[in-house]
């Protein structure tokens, strides 16, 4: 099912994009339930999904360490699609969850046809990068 544009509407990353633009982005992801427990990225694998935590809260593991933890409104997993690299942690469910996954070639074209919203993606990860070192 998509995700409703009206949920996409508070999350920070979409801040001054047009109404059609953010309905544009929920045509193209898919809302899915995620039980606690569930892993939905794994360090070293391959990324194919983006993600944006619409209900609940995920950890962050990075070589069996706890580096963050995430709430609504927090997205990942688009270094893995925008760079063609591979997961550079694991994201674990800690409560139920309810995410917006898109795929990542409809992705990273968004990122590109979206001058605003890649420079936001990219000062992000950015500021991961400062983190991870």
């Amino acid at each position: 099912m998509p995700v409703d544009p009206a949920r996409l509407r508070p999350i920070s990353l979409f801040d001054d994009l047009t109404d059609a633009d953010v309905a544009s982005i929920g045509a193209k992801m898919e809302e899915r339930p995620v039980e606690p427990g569930e892993h939905l990225a794994r360090e070293g694998s391959t990324g194919y999904f983006f993600f944006v935590i619409l209900d609940g809260h995920a950890q962050v593991d990075r070589h069996g360490e706890v580096i963050a933890e995430l709430g609504p409104g927090n997205f990942f997993g688009e270094a893995a699609v925008l760079e063609a690299t591979r997961r550079n942690a694991t994201v674990t469910a800690t409560t139920p969850m309810v995410v917006g996954a898109m795929f990542g070639a409809d992705f990273a074209k968004l990122a590109t046809d979206s001058p605003e919203l890649h420079a936001r993606i990219s000062q992000v990860m950015s500021t991961r990068r400062v983190v991870e070192t």
